[in-house]
């Protein structure tokens, strides 16, 4: 969070000069932030459409303020919520099942390393342990995360929240994740969403077919840069991924600066765009992570917005051009308003890039 002066004291031959400027604006990264805080009910996103306290939101809420930073205290009170919780989120203890959730394991025990928590001792539980058992033994797949529930829903998005986390536990299981993790990414930079079916000999990108289980996906992309980004132990395999993935992003960040998700969501929007601009910003590569905070820019609420449908918004940032009309027209309602805060967790990391000194210039 930056600080402003808005006013300044000088002393000038023996005599008291005072000269006063307008309140200071805070920086949009700032905002966006403000508007987070705002939305938490007792440390948790609820979605009041269904009426459930989103877990996995609140964590990424807490990522978010993480990167924008300044919000020591309110990243205290998230991690006091979720560590309530740790069960409910990560398990199907609420639902009488035994089930283990190794997407929703591995991002718990980031969000504890993020704000400051012993994963081996969160809400009462060694989340490590629990994660380290749902990383596969098991050739070809060894390193890969997997529910316990008969159907598996993990992904690569879960595979790198769990390289990241073992990784800064120091987990015996880390080294595997993380090439698992690597296995993951084509030989043209983006990694894919999905992983292949267990019993296929080959668990890399580059052997399944572009068309259904190894398309390209910008969010993932990003999000297994700025997890790689975080690994204590910087391998060349690492550095190789960092680079090559952050290559690829730039490759194909549109004209005006946005970019499309994966194969269901290739029209420009603020998650997608706010996730590589984030990641971009995070390699050095200035020029077009500037370019992408821009485009996210323009979709925040911003300026004087008292009296207008939407006041109290300022900070949010809208997916599209066409949700930013109907919130400018409507407000954000109960229906609108979990998909303005998803956009929001995922495009304002971004927006630093247009304040911090070495993207400023960009």
């Amino acid at each position: 969070m930056r600080h402003f002066l808005t006013s300044a004291a000088v002393v000038a031959a023996g005599a008291l000069v005072i000269t006063l400027s307008a309140p200071a604006q805070a920086a949009p990264e700032d905002q966006s932030a403000r508007w987070l805080t705002g939305e938490l009910t007792n440390g948790l996103i609820h979605n009041d459409q269904y009426g459930f306290d989103d877990y996995g939101l609140t964590a990424d809420t807490a990522f978010a303020l993480s990167a924008i930073g300044g919000a020591g205290d309110t990243l205290r009170v998230i991690r006091k919520a979720l560590a309530k919780r740790v069960d409910s989120w990560t398990t199907g203890v609420d639902f009488g099942s035994p089930d283990v959730y190794a997407g929703s394991t591995a991002k718990a025990v980031v969000l504890a390393e993020t704000t400051g928590a012993d994963p081996r001792a969160y809400g009462g539980v060694d989340l490590v342990k629990r994660l380290n058992g749902l990383v596969s033994n098991a050739t070809p797949t060894v390193g890969r995360i997997e529910d316990s529930a008969a159907t598996d829903y993990a992904n690569v998005i879960g595979q790198t929240f769990a390289a990241q986390g073992l990784s800064v536990a120091g987990s015996g299981k880390a080294d595997e994740a993380v090439r698992f993790l690597l296995q993951q990414q084509c030989s043209t930079g983006y990694f894919r969403l999905n992983f292949a079916a267990k019993d296929a000999a080959d668990q890399t990108c580059d052997g399944g077919a572009r068309a259904t289980t190894s398309g390209p996906d910008t969010d993932v992309t990003a999000l297994a840069v700025l997890g790689l980004l975080a690994l204590p132990k910087q391998t060349a395999a690492v550095r190789a991924a960092i680079a090559d993935a952050a290559a690829w992003l730039k490759r194909h960040q549109k004209a005006n600066g946005s970019f499309g998700g994966g194969t269901a969501t290739e029209a420009s929007n603020s998650n997608s765009t706010g996730l590589a601009g984030w990641a971009l910003g995070a390699t050095n590569a200035c020029g077009a992570a500037v370019k992408a905070a821009k485009w996210v820019s323009r979709l925040q609420v911003s300026g004087n917005v008292s009296g207008t449908p939407l006041k109290g918004a300022k900070g949010a940032i809208a997916y599209d051009r066409e949700r930013f009309a109907a919130g400018e027209a409507a407000g954000i309602g109960t229906e609108d308003r979990d998909q303005w805060r998803r956009a929001t967790t995922q495009a304002a990391p971004s927006l630093i890039n247009l304040t911090v000194s070495s993207c400023r210039a960009g």
